[in-house]
């Protein structure tokens, strides 16, 4: 698959419209390429937000389908044009090597909310850059040294879509993590001391609620593997969840599939602390474990 280098959510929109428009039109994928003149897989990738769409493509497809001068023609142009800016992330094009990050990146960026579970690793927005040289270095010799610093960079500029981003509201986290990610010791006693605190500390914001999964709690179904519920707020935007594996991200989007991930988490929150009791057990395995 092509890399995501630019937004995300406005190549979906092109692609979930023209796949409607040519439903509607009662064609099929080789009918309208053959008419256009153009192959039938990359009408396929248009209709799949595979690659970047070109302005030339869309336009034809406009004209072909007749919705010339209609404020659908508009929103197809203006969305062809806010998926050709370039992304932040295309400056660490070594560091994004990893299958579907750069797609967990562009969701990241563009979502309103995320809605995660991590195990046995703190949330990647929550973590220090300390934390994450640490739990990066010991996965030498995968990482060179020089890889490493770039990892923890883009650790680092990812979380500014916690404090702004241009023309969204900051985006919302909700992070239930597993106790024992709390109690897993990464780097040192003073990296970790130094982790909680910032654990602590960045939870009490407003667009951030972070909540512990006790040990004494019994284990629910979708909690073997960390992952993330992207959501939107725009009603033309599907949800979709990505799983975080060793070997990359694995994207869902079948909406039946997805409903599942948000009723999954929605449980795993319940189960959780609250996010006073979180704070206060953070505090105590602090004390206990990295004193």
């Amino acid at each position: 698959m092509a890399p995501t280098q630019g937004p995300i959510v406005p190549r979906r929109r092109i692609a979930d419209t023209l796949k409607r428009l040519r439903d509607e039109s009662g064609r099929t994928l080789e009918e309208v390429a053959a008419a256009l003149l153009i192959s039938t897989s990359k009408l396929s990738r248009l209709e799949n937000a595979q690659g970047s769409p070109q302005a030339r493509d869309v336009r034809d497809l406009i004209r072909f389908y007749g919705i010339e001068d209609t404020q659908l023609a508009e929103r197809l142009t203006r969305w062809v044009r806010a998926s050709g800016r370039k992304a932040w992330w295309t400056d660490f094009s070594q560091t994004t090597a990893t299958p579907g990050l750069d797609a967990h990146l562009a969701y990241e960026s563009e979502a309103t909310v995320a809605r995660i579970y991590t195990i046995p690793l703190l949330p990647a927005l929550l973590q220090t850059p300390d934390y994450a040289r640490a739990q990066y270095s010991s996965h030498e010799p995968w990482w060179s040294a020089a890889e490493v610093d770039q990892l923890v960079d883009l650790r680092e500029r990812r979380k500014h879509a916690l404090a702004e981003r241009d023309g969204l509201e900051p985006l919302k986290l909700v992070a239930v993590t597993h106790e024992c990610a709390v109690r897993q010791f990464v780097g040192s006693r003073e990296i970790m001391r130094a982790q909680l605190d910032h654990l602590v500390e960045r939870s009490t914001a407003p667009n951030i609620e972070l909540r512990v999964f006790p040990l004494a709690h019994p284990p629910l179904f979708s909690m073997s593997c960390m992952y993330a519920y992207f959501e939107f707020e725009d009603e033309l935007d599907r949800d979709i969840v990505h799983i975080e594996t060793h070997a990359g991200f694995r994207h869902i989007e079948t909406a039946e599939t997805v409903g599942y991930y948000r009723g999954y988490h929605d449980d795993l929150v319940a189960a959780s602390l609250e996010p006073d009791e979180s704070r206060a057990l953070i505090r105590r395995i602090q004390a206990e474990q990295f004193a």
